[in-house]
Formats: C-alpha cells, sequence, structure tokens
C-alpha cells in the first residue's frame, strides 16, 4: 500500500457555502486559515446553515486577501464583502452556543436575503482566538474554533469513501452511489490508507503540523444534499446507519486540532504518529 499523503485542502469562507480546493493553506490554532469566520444568521439569531437552506451549495464565497469574501451564485451579481469594523457585535446562536460575531454590511445581508427567500444577516467572527472555546470534554483549555460546526479542521479519506460507495450501491439507493467526497465538506482528504484507518487515529502530522484527534465525525442531513443541484437524496445516511452507527451516531471522517503552527501543502506526507 502506498504512504499516506495529503490528496486535498478545501476551505470553507462562509460557513454552509461552498468552499474553494487550495494547494497550500495556512494551519492556524482554530482552523484553516480563511475557513469558516463567515455564517449568515435568521433573526432570532440561529446560524443558517444548509440543514435549514440546501440553497446555500449553489454560493460560491472565496477570501480576499484583506480578510473580506468574494460571493458569487448563478444569476446574481457579485458580491464583495469587506470585513466590518468591530464597533458593534451580534450574537449567533448555534448548537445551544451563544457566539460573539460582528455584522457586515447590511448590502450583504440584502444579498443573502433576496437569495435564500428568507431574513438573514451575513456576521463575521473578528477574533476566533478568543472567542469560541472547543465544547468541552473535547476541547482542551485555551483551544478555540472558527465558526465550524464544533472542531478546527475535519479530516476525510479517500479509502473510507470508496468502501462506503461499495456499501451504498449494495443497499437500497445503489442510483445515488457513487457519492462525491463534497458531500462531507472536509478540510483535508487522505489518501494511500485501508478504508476506516483514521477510526483509529489519535496523533497524525501532516507535512510540518501536528494535530490531535479529537473526536469521531457525527453526520447529518447536509450529507444527503447535492452540492451541485442542493437536491436532497437518502443516501449516505441510509447506509452509514446501517454499517457506521457508533455511540449512537452516524460517522464518517475525524475531528482535529492543531497542536503545532504551520503550513500544509497537497503532496505532505500524513504520519499516524498514535
Amino acid at each position: 500500500m502506498p504512504m499516506p499523503m495529503l490528496h486535498s485542502i478545501h476551505v470553507h469562507p462562509v460557513k454552509a457555502l461552498r468552499g474553494r480546493q487550495l494547494p497550500q493553506a495556512v494551519v492556524e490554532p482554530w482552523g484553516l486559515a480563511g475557513d469558516r469566520r463567515w455564517a449568515l444568521i435568521d433573526e432570532s439569531g440561529k446560524v443558517v446553515t444548509q440543514r435549514e437552506q440546501p440553497r446555500l451549495a449553489l454560493a460560491t464565497a472565496e477570501t480576499l486577501p484583506d480578510g473580506g469574501v468574494r460571493v458569487s451564485a448563478s444569476g446574481r451579481d457579485e458580491l464583495i464583502v469587506e470585513v466590518p469594523e468591530p464597533f458593534g457585535t451580534t450574537i449567533a446562536k448555534w448548537s445551544g452556543e451563544k457566539i460573539e460575531t460582528v455584522p457586515a454590511g447590511s448590502g450583504a445581508s440584502e444579498w443573502f436575503s433576496a437569495y435564500l427567500g428568507e431574513r438573514v444577516t451575513l456576521v463575521h467572527l473578528d477574533d476566533p482566538s478568543h472567542r469560541r472555546p472547543i465544547e468541552p470534554p473535547f476541547g482542551r483549555p485555551g483551544e478555540t474554533v472558527s465558526l465550524a460546526d464544533g472542531f478546527p479542521l475535519l479530516l476525510t479519506t479517500l479509502a473510507s469513501l470508496r468502501s462506503l460507495n461499495s456499501l451504498i450501491a449494495q443497499g437500497d439507493h445503489p442510483h445515488e452511489a457513487p457519492l462525491p467526497m463534497n458531500r462531507f465538506r472536509p478540510n483535508v482528504v487522505v489518501s494511500g490508507t485501508a478504508p476506516w484507518d483514521e477510526d483509529d487515529w489519535e496523533r497524525v502530522a501532516i507535512g510540518e503540523v501536528e494535530f490531535r484527534v479529537a473526536k469521531m465525525c457525527g453526520r447529518c442531513v447536509v450529507t444527503t444534499t447535492d452540492q451541485e443541484t442542493a437536491e436532497r437524496g437518502k443516501e449516505p445516511l441510509r447506509t452509514l446507519g446501517r454499517h457506521r452507527r457508533i455511540d449512537g451516531r452516524l460517522i464518517f471522517g475525524q475531528n482535529l486540532v492543531p497542536l503545532t503552527p504551520g503550513t500544509i501543502r497537497v503532496g505532505d506526507p500524513v504520519v499516524v504518529l498514535a
């Protein structure tokens, strides 16, 4: 078997929007640079994701050099948003958490409100170094996260996806296979492993950066959303429910927390340290 290596890197500047594949990325304590620093909230302050609005998959966000974002979607004028000045804050509510964020300008919120057909506000996480601690008991003192679901990075492997697609092809909805990796919205994708090897990893190095594996990733309805059409199917949740139910959760991928800073690059070796 070939040695494990970093196959691809993915950054999603605005939570729930389509991201971009990069040849390299700086690893910050709270995640990849530029990853999920922006999000949409509804009128109650609740973070809006593809769980409620699958059409978010059809809008693309790109980080600009100054930290702002460029957003595009078919049939709409391009939107450019600058990083807002932290003069006022807005509470974003996410899975019982209350996260202090900074609202973007009214033009950005109007663009997204018209796109989704509901009133939403675009917000920015101005200082991830202290705004949002990783949820205990999985986070250690001082560890923080951006606006990702719960952890700085999500790792998946090509071998496990191939295995999952094989199981889907043998199940009740074989026409939905094969699923692409973008259904799982990872940050880093690893090649050169056996299927499900990552279940047993506790600490890994990707190039010059070390990570601890904090928790297996439980999957939700977003994985059933076609990222090219925003249409929903039954898979992979049906098959994960049959074959990958661990401690009551449907598992695909591993959540990582950086232990050292640095830059990761496509082609970097991936070494299991523990």
